[in-house]
């Protein structure tokens, strides 16, 4: 993920340049000055780009965001100096940040959040006598996080069983983590292709309270 989000960075940058290269200046006929215009369609284009990216990687509450948006409806004269320039410094310091590894805990905190809220139904479903669904969405969800820590270990996506393998000769985690990792894929699998008897219930209960553990300390630090 993190090797994705810096090709997108590189990309932006590259057409903020092309933008930049686009620049012309005009005498304004009222007052007699010298303003810069840049390419309206590759400003809008990037602005679009740029907005919806910054909402992914850091959220729509962020500085960044905010600060964004709001610049991108200030201009009231040159479209370079008081749309663009505002805009593109606001995208080099998210992209300084990221690349100084500030955003890497915005990134995990968000993935947390959408776990924390999975497990959370998984956790009603079983409650409510559902376990063999819950095994499934706890399942789920310890695939998706493995595939976010393969990412950050530049490790190929595979099964579950092939990434936790994978994972723990990377070091990502310990072999005891591995143990058990391999014990939760397995009650996923069984849940997951119609064979309930493999697991008891209380296996799940087990299971979803030990991922959302896992989660603690390898996604939220």
């Amino acid at each position: 993920m993190n090797q994705l989000f810096k090709q997108r960075f590189i990309e932006l940058e590259h057409q903020a340049s092309q933008i930049e290269a686009s620049k012309i200046m005009e005498t304004s006929p009222m007052y007699g000055d010298t303003i810069g215009y840049v390419d309206w369609n590759l400003l809008l284009s990037w602005k679009v780009k740029v907005k919806n990216f910054l909402s992914q990687i850091c959220g729509e509450e962020s500085q960044y965001f905010k600060q964004f948006e709001k610049s991108e409806s200030s201009f009231l004269g040159s479209n370079y100096i008081e749309t663009f320039l505002h805009l593109r410094t606001i995208f080099i310091a998210a992209k300084e940040d990221f690349e100084g590894g500030y955003f890497l805990s915005i990134v995990k905190l968000a993935q947390a959040e959408v776990f924390d809220s999975e497990l959370e139904q998984a956790k009603a479903l079983f409650d409510g006598g559902y376990y063999v669904a819950a095994a499934v969405i706890a399942g789920t969800v310890l695939e998706t996080s493995l595939r976010h820590m393969c990412d950050e270990n530049n490790i190929k996506h595979g099964n579950l069983n092939r990434m936790n393998e994978d994972l723990a000769k990377a070091g990502a985690y310990n072999l005891l983590i591995k143990k058990r990792v391999m014990v939760w894929a397995d009650i996923r699998n069984s849940a997951a292709h119609g064979k309930p008897d493999n697991f008891k219930q209380e296996d799940v209960d087990t299971m979803i309270r030990d991922v959302n553990s896992f989660l603690v300390d390898h996604l939220k630090n």
